[in-house]
């Protein structure tokens, strides 16, 4: 199970959790009241984009709402959607930040 760690910035301080079983990156968020904005929960206005800074390898390939919308934002792979991430069962670190939208 990945251990995801939410670096602290202007949207709050550092926030540490295990994944349990992988899943939807949206409900560890939930669960461990991550610092974490979230608006439509639904891959179309982009208000969740973090930024992978470890453990890409540990998130399941994007699905066509997020991949669509990424390609439209024009962000580079490294960032992602918290809303529609999804983490996989295996072990290790994942460490994110919410996104400078300047990117």
């Amino acid at each position: 199970m990945p251990t995801v760690l939410f670096e602290g910035n202007v949207f709050g301080e550092e926030c540490r959790v295990d994944s349990g079983e992988g899943g939807p990156l949206v409900d560890l968020c939930d669960q461990a009241s991550a610092p974490v904005p979230f608006s439509c929960r639904g891959a179309t206005c982009g208000t969740c984009l973090i930024e992978i800074l470890q453990g890409a390898e540990l998130f399941e390939e994007p699905q066509l709402a997020e991949a669509e919308l990424l390609r439209i934002l024009g962000h580079p792979p490294e960032l992602r959607l918290a809303c529609q991430a999804e983490l996989k069962k295996d072990d290790g670190l994942v460490r994110l930040r919410i996104a400078d939208h300047e990117l």
